[in-house]
This record gives C-alpha cells, structure tokens and sequence, in this order.
C-alpha cells in the first residue's frame, strides 16, 4: 500500500544542515595540532583567521616588513585558514612538533610573497602621497564652518530682509539643522547672531540705548516685542538641538583582546616540583567560568567564580570579571591530601569537602603570580 502510494513521485534527499560555526573559544588544544587544526578550519570565522595571523606577524616580523606585509589586502589574511590555525598555536605558546614545523615553514614561505607584494604597495603608496601633498584639503572644522555659512547662516539672512521689509515671519531652527545634517557644534556662530539682535531689540524696546532706540524708531513696540519673542524662540530651539547632540553621542565600547592577546603577559607557575603540580596553558582560563589555583608559597587553594556572560577575562595578570561574593580561597594544611579532590571531583563533591576544612576562608583579590599553579577551569 505504502509502495502504491509513493509510485509515481519522485524521492528526494534533504540535505543536511551546515554546522554553525561556534567560534575558537571551544577548541580542544590537548589533542595535538593536527585535531586542533581541522577544528579550526570548522569553526574560525573570517575575523578570527585574520587576526591571528596579523597576531603572528607583529610579534615575528621587524616593524617595517610587519607594515609591508600587512599593507597587502585582507583577504590575503584569511584565504588559508590553516596559516591561522598555526599562527594562533605558535601565539598561544603550545607545543610544537613535526607538524607544527611544517606548517609554520609554510606560512613564513607565504608570507614571504607577501613582504614582496607589501613593498610594492607602499612605494606606489609613497608616489600618490607626493602627486597628491600639493592639494589643499580643509580641516574638519573649517568644513563645518562652511557648510554652516552656506546654509543656516543665509537663512538667518533671509529671515532679516524679511523683517526689514515689513513681513512678520519666523523660522524653525530645529528643523531646519535636521535637513542641513547640522549637529550641536554648528550651533555656537548661529547663537551669536541672534543673540546680538536681540541684544539690540530689548535695548530699543526697553529704551536702554539711546542708538538703538533711534535705529529702531520705525518699529512700533509690539513689532519689536515680537521679534523679541522670535529671537527668544530660536535661542530655545539651539538649546534642544544641543540637548539631542549630548542625547545622540555614540558611547565608544572598548574592543574585547582576543585570547592569546590577554594571556601574552600573565605570570604564574609552569610546574611545582615539591607539591609535583604542573598548571595547565592560562589561555583556557578565557571565557571560562570557573578556575582552581594553588599558590605553592603561601599554600593557597583559591577558587575563582564568574557570572559574567563572556567569563573570564585576564588584564596582565589579574583575573576579572571575577564574582567576589562566591569566589573564595583557604589556606591548606595538606595540600597533597586535598589538591587531588580538586583535580578530578564534581563542583559539589569539592564543596562539601571545602567545608570540612577548619582553617578560615576569605575572598581572593584576583592576581595570579609567579607561584600560582593553575589547576582547573571549568564551564559551570
């Protein structure tokens, strides 16, 4: 019956979903190059590859051939993303073996083409710049003020011919800088002249200056108050186009330092000899939410907790975003008994055991130093 039904139609396969890349964070680095390298190749996005290998560049290439070979385009950065896989291992301090030989070789061949093709660009860089010194180019500010002449200030002109020929008209300022693209910082030349008529307005209305009253001896006085209003409005209206400026600024976000960049200065403990620990690589650390530390000198086991969405983040060799209210640490007085439990047990299993000990616990200040043994990172 099922047969019958389906005769006749054409089957077709689905096929299956791309895998959506993750990113790098998740990467194992304890299965070798080869394993990490084809994770790589799934899951670096375009911005990722090229900052490894601009990473890579800075740190193994002399300041005028790193400028020459990033002056060439960026896609030349992330056409390979096996020259990123290997610039971020060699960045990142793991490592290295046959494998990593042959693909670091590979890389420094590579980007040896592109110190050639670099140099190129910025000799004929250099010619543009001479063919194009001689044209003068405006400053920012002097663009602004010719933009604000051009536009605004006519309107101005405008409004007073207008008066002068007897015509009771107003303007809308506020409008009128939202259809020019003005912005705050044009406003401060336009408040001057307004603000100078009506300086001279009130002293005619008011009778204060004897050359304004004669000046203005034509106008009758509600003429005169209401110009005085007019003014008035516009200076109100300068004033909210600057409050919408201040409300509008764009809040610079700092750039997040990607992994390798904010584990390239931490200081902490290779291997302890006595205690016989050996820290694992503190670029596991980032984006985790939970690290163990022993400190071999004062006997510190130290627990750093975050609730932050990005967990961990270093800043040389301080550990932040950090929650202060359940991160802890406790001095040991059997180390070697107690250490183990933090190496294989369940985060429950080590609390319970943590609240056995009698000594005193406090609150971690974050700093990791040159006797801290990196025991365990977590995602919970």
């Amino acid at each position: 019956m099922a047969l019958t039904a389906l005769k006749g139609k054409r089957l077709t396969k689905k096929a299956p979903r791309a895998k959506a890349r993750a990113g790098i964070a998740g990467i194992e680095l304890d299965r070798g190059f080869l394993v990490f390298k084809d994770k790589y190749h799934l899951d670096a996005d375009r911005k990722q590859i090229v900052e490894s290998t601009k990473t890579y560049i800075k740190s193994n290439y002399n300041k005028s051939d790193a400028s020459a070979i990033l002056a060439n385009p960026e896609y030349k950065f992330y056409t390979f993303s096996h020259y990123g896989a290997i610039s971020y291992w060699l960045n990142s301090g793991l490592p290295a073996d046959e494998h990593t030989a042959v693909y670091e070789k590979g890389i420094k061949k590579y980007l040896a083409t592109l110190l050639d093709q670099g140099k190129l660009i910025l000799k004929e860089k250099k010619v543009e710049e001479k063919n194009t010194a001689k044209i003068v180019s405006l400053s920012p500010m002097q663009r602004l003020q010719r933009k604000i002449s051009d536009t605004i200030m006519q309107d101005l002109l405008d409004l007073e011919d207008q008066w002068m020929d007897g015509e009771k008209t107003t303007i809308d300022l506020y409008k009128l800088f939202q259809s020019y693209s003005l912005s705050g910082s044009a406003t401060l030349p336009v408040r001057q002249a307004i603000e100078g008529w009506l300086l001279d307005y009130e002293d005619a209305y008011h009778k204060r200056d004897e050359q304004a009253v004669e000046g203005y001896a034509h106008l009758k006085r509600p003429e005169l108050n209401r110009r005085i209003k007019a003014c008035q409005d516009m200076l109100l209206d300068l004033d909210k186009i600057q409050s919408a400026t201040k409300a509008n600024r764009k809040v610079r976000v700092p750039k997040a330092k990607s992994a390798d960049k904010q584990v390239a200065r931490v200081q902490y403990k290779k291997e302890d000899n006595d205690f016989k620990l050996v820290s694992i690589n503190p670029i596991l650390l980032i984006g985790s939410r939970r690290l163990y530390a022993f400190n071999c000198k004062s006997k510190k086991l130290i627990e750093y907790c975050t609730q932050a969405a990005n967990g961990f983040e270093i800043s040389g060799s301080t550990i932040k975003n950090f929650d202060q209210v359940n991160s802890r640490q406790v001095t040991l007085r059997k180390p070697d008994e107690f250490i183990p439990i933090i190496q294989k047990k369940t985060i429950n299993q080590i609390d319970v055991a943590w609240k056995k000990l009698t000594t005193k616990t406090s609150i971690p200040n974050g700093r990791i130093n040159k006797d801290t043994i990196l025991l365990r990172v977590m995602d919970k």
